[in-house]
């Protein structure tokens, strides 16, 4: 008898995520790993054509789903329609990236030299938090570790953000409005339009 429940390698991603911001905590640096969050299912949405990423092999989204399911610290009411909307998918999507390409901008300036290195994390794109015990010496250039400061800074922001939904509303509630499940559903409807166009194209041709 086949087993519905068999467990797979991607089922334990939830540990990746989870280790990614302990890492962060002790060593800055490992805040560039965050990278792979963001090209991984930008490619997987180019190339397949689907949400493969945030439906299978999203580590935080697994992590939400254990904290607020398994041990039981989501409310687990819908979501309100507000957030589903695409207005404020949309709008975060903006504001997000935003605050993003500001945070590619301090870094410009620092590897300009027009800034000095700023040991802090930014949490909620409002509050400075002291992390200087998490930089370790000169041995890199200090825009390498401006960004590797500004990324933990996003990633950190946005899963106390997707806690705060968790604990609201359903576990994965982060899912519905992240910039990055935003970014991969218009890349997969911008690939189907085209596929449908080339077939119509085809179509006409043999015709």
């Amino acid at each position: 008898m086949k087993k519905t429940n068999q467990k797979h390698w991607y089922d334990y991603l939830w540990i990746a995520s989870l280790l990614y911001l302990i890492l962060g905590f002790f060593n800055i640096l490992f805040a560039w790993l965050g990278i792979l969050c963001f090209f991984i299912p930008l490619i997987i949405s180019i190339v397949r054509g689907n949400k493969a990423y945030c439906n299978r092999y999203c580590g935080r989204g697994q992590l939400f789903s254990l904290i607020g399911g398994r041990f039981g610290l989501s409310r687990k009411r819908d979501v309100p329609r507000w957030m589903k909307s695409k207005a404020f998918r949309y709008g975060f999507l903006i504001f997000f990236f935003a605050m993003f390409f500001q945070m590619l901008w301090v870094t410009g300036l620092v590897f300009a030299g027009a800034a000095d290195l700023r040991q802090v994390v930014t949490l909620l794109w409002t509050f400075k938090l002291p992390w200087h015990w998490a930089y370790h010496g000169t041995l890199i250039a200090p825009w390498m570790a401006q960004f590797a400061f500004g990324f933990y800074s996003v990633m950190l922001t946005s899963t106390v953000l997707g806690l705060i939904t968790m604990i609201l509303f359903k576990p994965r509630s982060w899912c519905v409005y992240c910039p990055m499940g935003t970014m991969t559903q218009l890349i997969c409807k911008a690939r189907h339009a085209g596929e449908k166009n080339s077939d119509k194209s085809d179509f006409v041709t043999e015709k």
